[in-house]
């Protein structure tokens, strides 16, 4: 690891108000820091000689206290340059480079007793983070933020891809329009109905001069998320912050400082989705041994009560009360999907085809009345239902060599789940579980409390580092988006926080383009947890009545594909086994795609439109390749010049059938083989929301023979 930290000023109080100028390393960026007449601290921001952000007021307001936004001289100013690397616990590279230009600002208000406040550029090649920071000093320990106007003031109106800014749910289609076409009044809300202009970050847009400007934050600790209110005329951004109950923003103590806000900005898309600002903007990880973190494929108790085929709960009851209830006294319904003979039969699966741990969902007593009744006492985590044995599944999946991993859904009754954390994850140790996906779906208890606030911010994150003691992997669902605290703790394997593949089961479904705009915004955070590899695309199939008409809105050639245009270290092969089973040679990807990776190229990507990843597999010569479309059909030539020279490797090519179509005929597809080299040009046509996924491993002396000659 390389470090170098170089103090370039450091100067004494009265600093005349001159602009300060930082270059990024390589010089692509520029930053402006200059305060106003009245002395509000600005920002501006240039990709060579092109504006990204122009001047931009920096403030956060207080509670009963004058706010961090005016009457500032500065007293202190610091540059330093970073130049180091450093390896992730897993991830989609093996090494990352952490290297910046930075800038600290110590501002100082002479009308507030000489009160300071700290702004903190650290400047990239291929973006920019700055943060608020708030020293201790006399006269300002507690305090609490009413709202931070952070802007981004754009340069022009620019095509954006946006999400309502809700403070409860982030389970939603994209929209693509221009800034001034923001207008969330016509989407039906799924929990608090967003204003009419604002909008969640990450925030994906592209200039009509050829940049693509990227905001989110990096390191959500102790503070409510960012939502981005927009100005339809102006094109200006300004940050604005989940509430709490009360409806104050963040209750805090001094020495503290907000998340890092971050830009990201390229005039390549491919670098857009390959940067790593955002991790790198996050500490290092509070886990010393990480022996026990292992990324993972799974199967899963899980779609099959999506699609109506099984239930969550045991029986068809409601007002059932935890304390008291005798769950064994109840009727089965008889179509309860977590019961011991299924369970197995998906363990029988995994082992057979070396997947790692199965998921059961509705394996514990409390789902007859879980959802949407403000009811606390919901679960306890650690009772099963008279037909799951937790003893003889714990015995059975060890002799299979396989994990069952826990679910925890909390219906957002937070402090109950709180208050059994540590007996639920006590239950976990003692049977064989070393991983868990939480769920919080619902309005969150405490009541008043939004999924993106700072208590439930504060929740996450103390679920994660509890997990970590007891040596437990997590995967969230219905959490705040991430922001690259997977660093920080990897045993955070992934979230959901974004709509997943769930909704083709249970709604209009998820437009082609969908899979094409996540890596561009939610992803951008951190793994998400798709759920992709859905091979029974019509879902009448498994229940014609409750089920009519719906099916997933791609091919299943892009359901392979999504493997590796969606990073996870946690991937689910999300069907049903007798699913798989009628399409065993196309199952073979999901049986051979690895969940980490040593290094990643972005071939091609236009978010909305396409996107073509490569990636190496860990440790091995191995690697693969997917490719994404939109409703429209694509054709892409690929060079495959990231193969060593000399090399040959075999080409297994999972592709959309000639006449397949994610509507009209989902299902058809074609599996062919050919030898590849470094020199290879690789052609691809990919069908209406249709995808490729391509397997290129070493060529043995066989495959040499016997494909020799094969046409591309």
């Amino acid at each position: 690891m390389k470090k170098t930290a170089l103090l370039l000023l450091t100067a004494c109080l009265s600093i005349p108000a001159l602009a300060q100028t930082l270059h990024s390393p390589a010089n692509k960026l520029t930053l402006n820091f200059q305060l106003s007449p009245t002395g509000e601290p600005t920002y501006q921001l240039r990709f060579g000689a092109k504006p990204v952000i122009k001047p931009s007021r920096l403030a956060v307001l207080l509670q009963n206290q004058p706010g961090f936004d005016k009457g500032f001289a500065i007293a202190k100013i610091d540059s330093s340059a970073t130049d180091e690397t450093w390896a992730p616990v897993w991830g989609e590279v093996k090494q990352i480079r952490n290297r910046y230009k930075e800038l600290a600002v110590t501002l100082q208000q002479a009308a507030a007793k000489n009160r300071q406040l700290v702004v903190r550029f650290r400047l990239y090649d291929d973006g920019l983070g700055f943060r608020y920071e708030f020293p201790a000093q006399p006269g300002f320990t507690y305090f609490t933020v009413q709202e931070e106007n952070t802007e981004f003031n754009l340069t022009g109106d620019h095509k954006t891809f946006w999400i309502p800014g809700d403070y409860d749910s982030n389970e939603y289609t994209y929209s693509t329009t221009r800034l001034s076409e923001v207008n969330t009044t016509p989407i039906e809300a799924i929990q608090l109905k967003s204003a009419p202009q604002r909008v969640q970050t990450p925030l994906m847009m592209k200039t009509q001069d050829g940049l693509y400007v990227n905001i989110h934050e990096a390191a959500l600790v102790n503070y409510p998320a960012m939502m981005l209110n927009v100005d339809t005329k102006t094109f200006g951004l300004t940050s604005q912050l989940v509430p709490s109950a009360t409806g104050a923003k963040a209750y805090l103590q001094a020495p503290e400082h907000t998340p890092w806000r971050t830009i990201v900005v390229s005039d390549k898309a491919p670098e857009v989705l390959a940067s790593k600002l955002i991790l790198n903007l996050n500490e290092p990880s509070k886990i010393t041994d990480t022996g026990w973190i292992k990324p993972q494929k799974l199967v899963g108790v899980w779609w099959e009560m999506h699609v109506n085929k099984a239930s969550w709960n045991y029986a068809d009851t409601s007002n059932i009360k935890l304390a008291t209830t005798n769950w064994n006294a109840l009727k089965p319904n008889g179509r309860h999907g977590a019961n011991t003979a299924n369970v197995k039969r998906y363990i029988d699966f995994a082992a057979k085809h070396g997947l790692q741990s199965v998921l059961v969902e509705g394996w514990n007593v409390g789902w007859e009345d879980w959802a949407n009744n403000w009811k606390e006492e919901v679960f306890d985590f650690v009772t099963p239902y008279p037909d799951f044995d937790v003893q003889e599944l714990q015995r059975y999946a060890a002799s299979k060599g396989v994990k069952l991993m826990m679910h925890h859904e909390t219906s957002s009754s937070v402090t109950n789940y709180e208050r059994r954390q540590e007996t639920a994850l006590r239950f976990m140790k003692e049977h064989g579980y070393d991983a868990v996906k939480t769920g919080y779906v619902g309005r969150i208890i405490p009541r008043g409390e939004h999924h993106d606030g700072q208590w439930m911010v504060n929740h996450y994150n103390r679920t994660a580092a509890n997990m970590a003691q007891q040596q437990i992997m997590v995967d969230m669902h219905e959490s705040v988006r991430l922001t690259g605290l997977h660093r920080t703790y990897p045993n955070w394997l992934a979230s959901e926080a974004a709509r997943g593949n769930e909704f083709n089961a249970w709604s209009t479904g998820n437009p082609p383009e969908h899979e094409t705009i996540l890596p561009f915004t939610r992803l951008m955070g951190g793994p998400m947890d798709y759920t992709p590899g859905i091979f029974q695309i019509k879902l009448e199939t498994w229940n014609s009545t409750a089920n009519k008409g719906r099916q997933v809105h791609t091919t299943l050639a892009k359901q392979l594909a999504l493997y590796v245009t969606m990073y996870s270290p946690v991937q689910m092969a999300a069907d049903l086994p007798e699913a798989y089973e009628q399409h065993l040679d196309a199952f073979q990807f999901i049986k051979d795609v690895p969940v980490d990776w040593d290094d990643t190229r972005i071939l091609a990507a236009e978010p909305g439109d396409y996107i073509i990843t490569a990636r190496k597999a860990k440790g091995k010569d191995e690697w693969y390749l997917g490719a994404i479309t939109d409703e429209q059909v694509r054709r892409h030539t690929v060079k495959l010049d990231f193969l060593p020279p000399k090399a040959r490797y075999t080409a297994t090519i999972y592709a959309d059938a000639k006449d397949a179509d994610w509507e009209k005929n989902p299902m058809a597809y074609q599996i062919r083989q050919v030898l590849v080299d470094s020199r290879t040009q690789l052609p691809l046509q990919l069908a209406p929301g249709g995808g490729t996924a391509i397997s290129l491993k070493p060529a043995t002396r066989e495959e040499l023979r016997k494909l020799k000659g094969r046409k591309l």
